[in-house]
């Protein structure tokens, strides 16, 4: 006998016999007395039952009283209807015209009448129950009239953590894993489709405005002010993808305690480590109880820190594609390495500089200097003047075949002064941007043991989408390089996993080429083109502008060489009058310019 049948019979002989069951045995629609043993609750609920019956019956009596009164109704208008089609077509033509005019105006005005009773309707709906959270329910309606208006683009919200986000995440196979026998579970994008925000061509400056929270909403509870929010209250994210780095924490440290303005601040780290062996990016030097002033502990709730074991490790796209996975909506968004130091007041240095190029779609990135002798002990403040400029390129070869790369990047005074100066490359380093950069341009998922091309790759998918890319006028963080930090040659790289994922390389490379039509003489059939909408190019411009502007030969496989010559000094004066009025970026159709090498035979 099933269970809950012998439950049913137990509470039925109970009942036969007078025994005190509680209401909350009450089970399978069997109705029980209380414990008085009197059986007034039963009675009670027939009397209640009989009373419902006999009241449905009323109503069913007086509909069919009803139904005589509709018929004679319904026979009067069927008459009155049949008189006016007579009388109408009797009516001389000219009085029947004007007669139709007047009928056509009653309409019209009902009509209007009806939608402004709707809109009254629809207005009394939305402010209806905002006592419980006036602010709450201003965001909501936030929500909906961006939703209505900018479709693809989420509403932001501050502050914000993916620890409050438990059913967004989502199951994404391994790349490195091309049979699926391996999954993660990762935080879902805050835009889950790029192209539906720049929808393949320059995005509209009020769709960009429709990206980037304030630290403190307007009147209305809206966190998305565009450039009406103050630049001391825009919001700033932190993307940094890490590998068994103990400088991690310190660098997570310095973004917050030399921050003017940390509150405004959230970091999303990529910690890639072996557990047991490796410290976390988000545990302070000392336990909070210890020291509760560590800047670790003072913004705990504005650390998030993805975890994920070193042997999944497939190098810096991957780890860096889950970094841009935890953008949620910041008004800018910025990018370093895990062993980075920052300079005092960082945050609004960098800001300003980014609004001096007076350009929606700039870029801010560089290769960093190194941090020995860089940075005043005392103050935190920059001892350096001179900053690196990206513009050095060449083919090189190898087991994933030829693809262009950076090469070292010559630093110097600035000779663009008052704003950071226009530049061709992109560097993963270092990037400051509106966070609709990492929005429209995500990092590949499908690009495992990639470590040179990742720039290129950038570079031109941005490039597509309207980006442009600019030198800072003065760096506002620096590096440590192993040359000068010994204890830096400890820190594992992620290649040690290279044999366990060995051959994933070359078709990852053979798909960031592809992408960016860069190796045409691949055939298109060998590389993998899952959702390459989302992680392809935009409609911008085109990656041959690109190409031809900047002497690429994608055929040959060679470059125009000296470019830093023209870069250093003439670039930004000639391209930047091409700046669009709105600050949508520089328009490349008025720009007919090739660069060719005057020194062909120089080295």
């Amino acid at each position: 006998m099933a269970p809950r049948d012998e439950q049913a019979r137990s509470r039925k002989k109970n009942i036969s016999n007078g025994s005190s069951i509680s209401i909350n045995d009450v089970g399978n629609g069997i109705y029980v007395s209380d414990a008085s043993g009197h059986g007034s609750s039963a009675r009670d609920h027939r009397l209640a039952r009989r009373q419902m019956r006999v009241k449905k019956a009323r109503a069913r009596k007086s509909k069919r009283k009803g139904t005589p009164l509709c018929v004679v109704a319904s026979a009067v208008f069927v008459v009155y209807l049949v008189m006016c089609v007579m009388f109408f077509r009797n009516m001389p033509e000219e009085e029947k015209q004007v007669g139709i005019s007047k009928v056509r105006g009653l309409v019209q005005k009902t009509q209007e009448r009806v939608k402004k009773t709707r809109e009254q309707v629809s207005s009394k709906l939305r402010n209806f129950g905002r006592g419980a959270s006036a602010k709450s329910s201003a965001s909501a309606g936030a929500t909906t009239k961006a939703a209505q208006q900018y479709p693809g683009i989420p509403v932001g919200k501050w502050p914000v953590s993916i620890r409050d986000e438990d059913g967004n995440f989502e199951e994404i196979k391994h790349p490195g894993h091309e049979d699926g026998s391996v999954t993660m579970s990762v935080p879902a994008f805050w835009a889950n489709d790029p192209v539906a925000i720049h929808q393949n061509k320059l995005m509209s400056r009020e769709r960009a405005l429709a990206i980037g929270t304030c630290a403190t909403p307007d009147s209305k509870g809206r966190f998305t002010r565009g450039d009406e929010c103050p630049e001391n209250e825009r919001t700033i994210f932190v993307a940094i993808a890490s590998y068994r780095d103990f400088q991690c924490r310190d660098t997570v440290d310095s973004i917050f305690s030399r921050a003017a303005h940390p509150e405004r601040v959230r970091v999303g780290v990529v910690d890639q480590i072996v557990p047991g062996e490796d410290g976390s990016c988000d545990v302070p030097h000392l336990p909070c109880s210890q020291d509760q002033n560590q800047s670790i502990c003072l913004f705990k709730n504005q650390l998030d820190v993805f975890q994920m074991e070193a042997e999944l490790a497939v190098g810096p796209v991957f780890a860096r594609h889950i970094g841009h996975r935890l953008y949620r909506g910041e008004y800018y968004s910025m990018q370093s390495d895990a062993h980075v130091t920052f300079t005092q007041g960082w945050d609004v240095d960098i800001i300003e500089q980014m609004e001096a190029t007076k350009d929606e779609m700039a870029v801010l990135s560089t290769y960093l200097t190194d941090i020995v002798g860089s940075i005043d002990a005392k103050t935190g403040k920059s001892l350096r003047h001179t900053r690196p400029i990206m513009c050095n390129t060449e083919y090189e070869g190898g087991v994933q075949g030829k693809h262009l790369r950076h090469l070292s990047q010559p630093e110097a005074m600035p000779e663009i002064t008052g704003m950071p100066q226009l530049q061709p490359y992109w560097a993963a380093g270092f990037s400051f941007s509106r966070g609709h950069f990492i929005a429209t341009v995500p990092y590949d998922l499908y690009q495992p043991m990639i470590f040179q091309g990742e720039e290129m790759s950038i570079t031109l998918r941005g490039f597509t989408v309207g980006y442009d890319f600019f030198a800072p006028e003065r760096s506002v963080c620096f590096h440590s390089y192993a040359k000068f930090a010994p204890e830096r040659n400890k820190v594992p790289h992620f290649w040690e996993n290279s044999e366990k994922y060995k051959g994933t390389g070359i078709k990852a490379m053979d798909r960031l080429l592809g992408i960016v039509h860069m190796n045409p003489e691949v055939d298109a059939s060998r590389w993998n083109h899952a959702e390459e909408e989302k992680y392809g190019l935009g409609g911008a411009r085109t990656t041959s502008k690109f190409y031809d502007t900047f002497g690429i030969h994608v055929v040959e496989k060679t470059v125009e060489r000296h470019l830093c010559q023209f870069v250093k000094n003439r670039m930004h004066n000639m391209f930047m009058p091409n700046l669009r009025s709105d600050g949508m970026g520089i328009d490349y159709s008025k720009i007919d310019f090739r660069w060719k090498d005057p020194r062909p035979h120089d080295p």
